[in-house]
């Protein structure tokens, strides 16, 4: 299935695969489940060989068709798609809507996206905080929670690596999963103090003059071109460049920001989100979600060269 999703809704956008229920709305949390198909248990259940009972491992199992999810070890503690509704529920009444929720890759993982209720204006940009609900079935990774600045001008993800806010909150399935569920609660309602730090930074890089020479260099960095690199990829890698490039100059809501980081990072952010890659693997829909909503490796390499 395109982009590895299974089932989904988002509310009043239709998702760049065309999958999935679209509502005008953001449902209830009991709506949201049915809507996004997440409305389904994972039990476990023992492993057997023909030699006998496999010790120390049980598999994930999807109640309602009794799809294997993972294997995992007997250690392991299942966070259900109610538990992570209900995580969200406690926020609702402080204006919090759901926006996009749904399964991927056969309901191996599982995400919710959230709207937070208040909206910042920082260096002249409307930004509103999304709250990203993420869980794997399988084993392969932890329990996500994170606020997650989202630019309404051109849906860009700024996920900054701020060292003054906590805006990602990973727990793993073993030990006291709902204490570290209350634990990360009690994080994010300090979304507003979050908020404030990524102003103040979004304004530390507003100041940070930045020349031509140093987007260039910047440039550069970010897609490397190795020695060894055939003319084929050589060109490949000059178009991304210049593609970047044009991102940071041309590009209609950032030309008013000045040279300066903070234009920079928006321009490296639009690429890595937007941006066509050189070659398209049969799961780049996908990869491109998790990217955007779990962090992205080049805005985070970026970040770091302006940080320097």
């Amino acid at each position: 299935m395109a982009a590895n999703v299974e089932t989904m809704f988002s509310v009043r956008e239709k998702p760049w695969h065309g999958l999935g229920v679209v509502v005008e709305e953001a449902p209830s949390s009991e709506d949201a489940l049915r809507l996004a198909g997440l409305d389904w248990r994972v039990v476990q259940k023992s492993l057997y060989t023909n030699s006998g009972l496999v010790d120390g491992y049980k598999a994930n199992v999807r109640e309602s068709d009794n799809t294997v999810l993972g294997v995992v070890t007997d250690r392991y503690k299942v966070v259900q798609n109610t538990e992570a509704f209900a995580f969200t529920d406690n926020l609702l009444g402080e204006g919090v809507k759901y926006e996009t929720a749904g399964s991927l890759q056969g309901g191996k993982k599982v995400w919710i996206l959230a709207r937070l209720p208040r909206e910042y204006i920082m260096s002249g940009e409307r930004i509103t905080p999304y709250l990203v609900f993420s869980n794997t079935n399988d084993g392969s990774g932890a329990v996500k929670v994170a606020i997650t600045p989202v630019r309404v001008v051109c849906n860009n993800t700024l996920n900054l690596a701020l060292s003054t806010a906590n805006r990602c909150f990973s727990m793993v399935h073993t030990g006291d999963i709902k204490g570290k569920i209350d634990e990360a609660k009690q994080t994010l309602f300090m979304a507003d103090e979050y908020m404030e730090a990524l102003g103040n930074e979004f304004e530390r890089m507003r100041r940070q003059r930045i020349t031509d020479q140093q987007v260039k260099e910047y440039i550069e960095m970010l897609l490397p071109i190795d020695q060894n690199s055939s003319s084929v990829t050589t060109r490949n890698i000059k178009k991304l460049r210049d593609d970047m490039r044009m991102r940071y100059y041309d590009a209609p809501d950032l030309t008013h920001l000045g040279n300066n980081a903070y234009r920079f990072i928006n321009a490296v952010s639009d690429f890595a989100t937007h941006a066509n890659p050189i070659r398209r693997s049969k799961n780049y829909n996908e990869n491109l979600f998790m990217k955007t909503y779990e962090g992205n490796p080049m805005i985070d390499k970026a970040y770091q060269l302006l940080a320097a």
